[in-house]
């Protein structure tokens, strides 16, 4: 979800970035969720310093039409069709039966009744064989007995060691752990702060957003700023991980937005301050896999070289890449503001660029970067005690040139951007202890 510059010069282009519109596709045991997009205009070589940043951040915006509005993006259909009725297959000889992984009994492996429960076990293996069970979260558990006796479930939040609080990440997910996660998915509830935001006139995912109070969320306002006046066309999606299964033992939440904030200092041509807060018409219910993020203090500075990004965006830049159906995690570095400006400065920007002090940026690692679909989306770090796994977000992501490339990509400084952050909540009326930690 990053402003990116790769094709030969030619007429101006259209290209998918920070929004999407849906085409929906119908299965009776599948939902899509909108990959989330957004339009900018991608130019080639310029022929001015000048060109060279509109090819970054599109030209004024009296020089340009709208291009925040929505295109079409179809989700990525299955491999293969969804049955109507259960998948049986042969198991080690015996006939097995495809249920949802929390319907399987690990200790004997047979269908649990339909009252029972069960706690987090087992490895759902995310790649996808013709002979597995069509839905990632399914697991073949033998149907020749049924376990009547429930398996009760321990809690998350009762196990002992826990931390509390803001910023906890599920360190594998939670209710089980993947096998054949090559393309960095995170596990299921990772990253409980995640939240997409959804347009509800034409269900079009516009960006990534983070949870900071069960009724606020901290997202780019180049994504939040089309709602300002329009706010209940707005709809936050929290604790989706696969966007094209229903059968998580925890459903999502979805709540509609009542008003947007912008920031007071928000540049659209560049970028600076790309910082809006949503409030909510209800709070969430905060639960195993819907947490609020940690945020730093004002004028904090991370040098961690431990963070990460999560949602579902790009896997490369352009027509090429495809859509994460899984939530990913992005391990990304911090990369010093004065180190940053200096490797942008050996792009397309030229030694006469100068990066806007309210950015912050990481990762320049080839290959490991957020990408088309990220926009919004929170960059968060490690702090205090590593064994809490707590973590705090450092950035929201803005733009970049390319995907995957050896340099950094450019995130809003939500450090810097604090002060303001802490006003609003508080106009609005919440707690800010929600985010501090």
């Amino acid at each position: 979800m990053k402003v990116r510059i790769d094709e030969p010069k030619q007429e101006p282009k259209i290209s998918y970035h920070f929004t999407a519109n849906i085409d929906i596709i119908s299965f009776k045991m599948f939902k899509i969720l909108v990959v989330c997009v957004m339009l900018t205009h991608t130019l080639a070589y310029p022929q001015s310093i000048q060109d060279n940043i509109d090819s970054v951040f599109g030209p004024q915006p009296t020089q340009r039409p709208n291009n925040r509005g929505a295109g079409f993006i179809v989700t990525p259909e299955p491999i293969v069709g969804p049955t109507e009725s259960p998948q049986t297959f042969v198991n080690n000889g015996q006939q097995c039966l495809c249920v949802p992984y929390y319907m399987c009994d690990p200790t004997n492996q047979t269908v649990i009744a339909d009252d029972g429960v069960v706690d987090g076990f087992g490895i759902i293996d995310i790649r996808f064989d013709p002979q597995d069970c069509q839905d990632v979260l399914d697991v073949c558990c033998n149907s020749d007995k049924q376990t009547e006796e429930p398996i009760v479930p321990v809690p998350i939040e009762q196990k002992p060691g826990r931390a509390s609080g803001c910023g906890i990440r599920n360190v594998g997910g939670i209710d089980f752990q993947l096998s054949g996660d090559f393309n960095n998915e995170a596990g299921f509830g990772e990253f409980p702060w995640t939240v997409a935001l959804i347009r509800i006139s034409d269900d079009s995912c516009v960006c990534g957003g983070s949870l900071i109070h069960p009724k606020a969320v901290l997202t780019g306002n180049h994504c939040a700023r089309a709602f300002v006046n329009d706010a209940k066309d707005l709809k936050i999606r929290a604790g989706e991980w696969d966007t094209q299964t229903t059968k998580e033992r925890l459903p999502y939440q979805e709540r509609i937005a009542s008003r947007v904030f912008s920031h007071p200092n928000y540049n659209e041509r560049s970028l600076a301050n790309d910082v809006a807060i949503i409030e909510l018409e209800d709070p969430f219910q905060l639960d195993q896999h819907i947490n609020t993020i940690c945020l730093p203090p004002p004028n904090y500075v991370s040098t961690s070289k431990n963070c990460f990004a999560s949602g579902w965006g790009k896997d490369v830049f352009g027509k090429a890449g495809k859509y994460s159906v899984i939530q990913k995690k992005v391990p990304l570095p911090i990369v010093p503001f004065n180190q940053c400006q200096a490797e942008l400065q050996q792009t397309k920007l030229t030694s006469k660029f100068r990066l806007d002090p309210s950015f912050i940026c990481a990762g320049g690692v080839p290959g490991v970067d957020t990408c088309q679909g990220d926009g919004g989306a929170p960059l968060v770090c490690p702090v205090g005690n590593p064994a809490q796994n707590r973590y705090s977000q450092s950035g929201i992501v803005a733009w970049g040139i390319g995907c995957n490339e050896d340099h950094p990509a450019v995130y809003a400084n939500v450090a810097l951007a604090r002060d303001w952050i802490d006003s609003q909540v508080r106009f609005i009326g919440l707690d800010t202890s929600y985010y501090t930690y």
